[in-house]
Parts: C-alpha cells; sequence; structure tokens
C-alpha cells in the first residue's frame, strides 16, 4: 500500500492511500437496511474526504513503526516533515471538533426515528462519527511513527503544472500516476 502527500487542484495537502474509497465495513443485522442506506448515502461524500479519512484508518494496519509516503520532492525531508506534522496536528484537532459536535447531534438524532421509515439521519451520523473515530486512532497513530518521504518525479511534474495552472498537463499527469500507483480514484481526490 502507498501513501501518498500531495496538493490538490486546489493548493491544498491531501493525504490518501493506494487503495481505493471503499464503504464503510458496519453489520449490524438488526437494522440492515438503515445501515445499508446509510452507507449510500456516506458515499455521496466527496471523495478527497472519503479517500483522506480512509488513508487515515488504514495507518491502524501498518505493522513496523515506520511510514513511507510520497511526495513531490520540492522540499527538503525536515520541511517536509515540519508540514506533514502541522498537518496531522490540524487534523487531530478538527477530528476532536467534529466528533465533539456530532456527540451533541446524535441524541437528536435519535429523535428523527419518530417519523416513520428508516432513520437515515442517525445512520448517517453515526457512520461518519465511526469513520472520524477511526481516522483519529490512525492520526494518533502515525504520530507516533517515523516518517519516510519518498520523492515522486509525476508529483513533480503534477506540484509545477499546478503552479503553472496547466490544465493541459493535469490529464496526462493524472493518467500516469494513476497507470504507475494503480490510483483509479486519482481525478476526483486531486482535480475534479
Amino acid at each position: 500500500m502507498n501513501f501518498f502527500y500531495v496538493k490538490d487542484h486546489r493548493k491544498k495537502y491531501r493525504y490518501f492511500s493506494s487503495e481505493p474509497v471503499h464503504k464503510p465495513q458496519v453489520e449490524f443485522s438488526r437494522w440492515k437496511d438503515l445501515w445499508e442506506l446509510a452507507k449510500k448515502k456516506l458515499m455521496l461524500l466527496p471523495k478527497r474526504v472519503l479517500s483522506q479519512e480512509q488513508a487515515f484508518n488504514r495507518a491502524i494496519l501498518i505493522r513496523n513503526n515506520e511510514i513511507s509516503i510520497h511526495y513531490s520532492g520540492r522540499y527538503d525531508q525536515k520541511k517536509m516533515r515540519r508540514k506533514f506534522l502541522f498537518f496531522l496536528q490540524r487534523q487531530r484537532s478538527r477530528h476532536v471538533i467534529f466528533l465533539g459536535v456530532e456527540t451533541l447531534l446524535l441524541p437528536i438524532s435519535g429523535l428523527m426515528a419518530l417519523f416513520p421509515g428508516p432513520n437515515v439521519f442517525f445512520g448517517v451520523l453515526a457512520l461518519i462519527m465511526i469513520t472520524q473515530w477511526q481516522a483519529l486512532k490512525g492520526i494518533n497513530r502515525i504520530l507516533k511513527m517515523k516518517f519516510r518521504f519518498i520523492p515522486t518525479r509525476l508529483l513533480y511534474k503534477w506540484e509545477i503544472a499546478l503552479d503553472k495552472e496547466d490544465t493541459n498537463a493535469f490529464e496526462t499527469i493524472l493518467f500516469e500516476l494513476e497507470k504507475e500507483f494503480e490510483l483509479s480514484d486519482i481525478r476526483k481526490i486531486l482535480w475534479k
């Protein structure tokens, strides 16, 4: 599994892995229809958001205490490490705040059960909370690991094209990235 830390078309850094975005694995037989409907609604979130959350979660599965991350190579390792640590700290703070707000909304979503039909609002909120909780665990795990940044020629070309705003080169570079690293959702993560 490859991890990436690179700017998207809005020049914001994105963290993602080579694994495709997938529906969350939650099994509750009693409310199966509700959870399946909630999973479908959760998949409507932008791929760049879901891919980042799931990449954080995948860090929990890493056996050793080192993580390799592909980046453009435009900055030296020391500067990249600082940028990435700041990014992780900011993400951890956001996740804690969002989980706090969602915890306050959870009882309100339970009241939606009074209305007929499945309580999709509760299901979606619960899945978002589960996803964010798993991502928070992954962020905390990554913060305890050693980082090994791998400069990648195609990511360098991508960031140069971003600086030049060369949208004609975007498609070619993204196609090459998709082919080299088997990244099926790369366009939805970095560009559209």
